[in-house]
């Protein structure tokens, strides 16, 4: 048995490490177009960063086997050309339809996402999905609704703070239980001090017990006058 060349071997390598590094390929078939419409899908697909080359089945379907990929076969007849890009999966797959809408040349076979063989249909559903960056302005537009409704509260006036702040009060005095009304005290009402109390006659409390110095005696009285002898009539 003849071993391979080593031109095919190196092709099949280079092929195998596509595959591997690709996120998206797309088989094409380029009958019908001539050299300069097919220079002109090159400059197309090389502004997005995409390669566009032409290979053999034969060595084609060998490297798809060596990386696993299962049922690319059927999609390997006539002339192929391969799209491989590391991006977005839907740029290839935009810029091949609106070559195809321009030229009215080109067919898309087939091709592979991930590991996984796509018919022709779905590559070109591939087209239809948004882009990355619609993916993510769709993402950042359902994140930024509530935070735009928190931004315009935190960014309104003092004045419209303290009305709402205002209006919330209300409706908590509004909620809460009336508590009754305060009695003012009024100077004919208030209670008259109380007289103090005499002791009893018979429970009088001596100074001593009560703790106080006990009083001086008192001074006796003075007695009364003798009474002055009459006079007698004068003589």
């Amino acid at each position: 048995m003849a071993e391979p060349r080593p031109d095919k071997v190196a092709e099949v390598e280079a092929l195998e490490q596509r595959l591997r590094s690709s996120t998206i390929v797309i088989l094409t078939d380029y009958r019908g177009l001539t050299v300069g419409e097919i220079g002109a899908l090159r400059g197309k697909l090389r502004g997005a960063s995409l390669e566009y080359r032409v290979a053999k089945n034969t060595l084609l379907s060998r490297a798809a086997e060596r990386v696993g990929v299962i049922g690319l076969a059927p999609h390997l007849t006539g002339p192929t050309a391969v799209v491989f890009g590391n991006d977005d999966p839907g740029v290839p797959a935009r810029v091949l339809q609106e070559f195809i809408r321009q030229y009215r040349k080109l067919e898309i076979k087939g091709g592979v996402v991930e590991g996984h063989a796509l018919d022709a249909a779905q590559v070109q559903a591939l087209a239809s999905l948004p882009g990355k960056l619609e993916l993510l302005a769709r993402v950042v537009g359902a994140v930024q609704g509530p935070l735009f409704a928190l931004v315009s509260v935190l960014n309104a006036t003092p004045r419209g703070l303290v009305t709402a702040l205002d209006a919330l009060r209300k409706q908590r005095e509004a909620a809460a239980p009336a508590s009754p009304p305060e009695r003012t005290s009024d100077p004919g009402d208030a209670p008259a001090s109380a007289a103090p109390e005499s002791p009893a006659a018979g429970g009088a409390v001596a100074p001593e017990a009560a703790g106080g110095e006990p009083p001086a005696p008192a001074a006796p009285e003075p007695a009364p006058a003798a009474p002055t002898p009459a006079e007698g009539p004068a003589g």
